[in-house]
């Protein structure tokens, strides 16, 4: 099998290469960074791919000297993640690139007939009528790698689509699973990092905490699984075991189960339909002696809920969602705004914006831009 990986700086390309690491059958063929070329270097050094892209113009440049005594072409931005996307010798393409830089090289991939292991939710949250109609021409196969997803697609194997009721997707529900609302007005940044169960990239853990990251899964299911709103439950399962659960129209259920480790749903995306062995801790029931369910707090969790709203008006309304989310996460981080605030802004960018139907790509990633400005200035007003 010969990879290539779109982020493999991050948290689910370093533990991508973690699974490379553990396998003799996998050659990375290409890998890419945002910024991060100390590490880019590190990883080009000990896998030795074909072609290594730096999304920064200046970096790229720089890696190009650190890495002349080897045998790799160096590309960068837009049009290099295209390029490592769509080369002749890969025959998979994962992509864990964070925000909706990943759409337009995963496009290109599909296009190329490249099989996507899909670990950037962005795509298919604001894209994914462009994305599913072209897996279906071409004859690609999105793999998801989410952990959530994986889990509903292992648990559809050997069922008819047809035959699913409902999909149940589980939640963590973060570090303020417990907290009132009214905890949640002083939450600090470095209260909102430390998650309980899962180790992940900064945005992804604030968003995990405001439960928008299940709204965005809830969207990605969607388009994934082709099934409605009214189909797609969240539950707060606050062990991190089961995974997700499939509901079949006889009532019966099947769930996927296992420890909180993404390397897992990464090796699965990637050696589809075949399971191979993978090391780490295994579940003891007994020692974990109960697994408990709740049901997610719709005022607490306003973002969540939002979700719902910006999905099913469709159209360029959860590019909205997604964009605004985004906006006012990297403020919270930098302390410029209210954890409250978030949701706030992401409901304030729905209320402005009339959502165009079947958009085009250029028109959502205008729709990105704007709901990015929305959320500026109303942050302005704010302060």
């Amino acid at each position: 099998m010969k990879l290539s990986i779109l982020g493999s700086t991050g948290s689910i390309g370093t533990q991508t290469l973690d699974v490379v690491r553990n396998n003799n059958d996998i050659e990375v063929v290409a890998i890419s960074a945002n910024s991060n070329i100390e590490l880019l270097e590190k990883q080009a050094r000990e896998f030795n791919p074909e072609m290594i892209c730096v999304y920064d113009v200046d970096k790229a440049e720089q890696l190009k000297t650190s890495v002349s005594d080897l045998n790799v072409k160096v590309v960068s931005g837009m049009d290099g993640l295209i390029e490592i996307a769509t080369m002749n010798s890969a025959d998979i393409v994962l992509t864990a690139v964070v925000g909706m830089i990943g759409i337009r090289p995963t496009i290109e991939a599909i296009k190329a007939r490249k099989d996507i292991a899909l670990a950037n939710k962005e795509t298919l949250v604001t894209a994914g009528h462009i994305i599913m109609s072209l897996a279906d021409e071409y004859n690609v196969k999105i793999l998801p790698v989410d952990s959530e997803h994986s889990a509903i697609f292992q648990s559809l194997q050997g069922n008819k689509r047809s035959q699913v009721s409902k999909i149940i997707l589980t939640a963590s529900g973060g570090p303020f699973r417990n907290s009132s609302y009214e905890d949640l007005k002083n939450v600090t940044v470095e209260a909102a990092l430390k998650h309980p169960n899962w180790s992940m990239g900064r945005k992804i853990t604030i968003d995990s905490s405001t439960m928008v990251n299940k709204g965005l899964e809830v969207m990605e299911a969607k388009w994934l699984f082709g099934v409605d709103y009214d189909q797609i439950d969240v539950v707060i399962q606050p062990q991190s075991l089961i995974h997700s659960m499939v509901e079949y129209v006889d009532g019966g259920i099947i769930a996927q189960l296992g420890t909180p480790d993404m390397k897992l749903p990464i090796q699965y995306a990637l050696y589809y339909p075949d399971r191979k062995w993978l090391g780490g801790e295994r579940v003891n029931f007994a020692e974990i002696g109960s697994i408990t369910f709740m049901k997610p707090d719709p005022i607490k969790f306003k973002g969540f809920r939002l979700a719902y709203d910006a999905g099913r008006i469709g159209g360029t309304m959860p590019t909205v969602y997604n964009a605004a989310n985004e906006w006012a996460v990297s403020k919270f981080l930098n302390k410029k705004i209210k954890y409250l605030d978030i949701a706030d802004l992401i409901e304030g960018a729905m209320e402005g914006h009339k959502a165009i139907q079947n958009p085009s790509l250029e028109q959502i990633l205008e729709t990105e831009k704007a709901a990015h400005e929305d959320v500026e200035e109303m942050i302005n007003k704010i302060n």
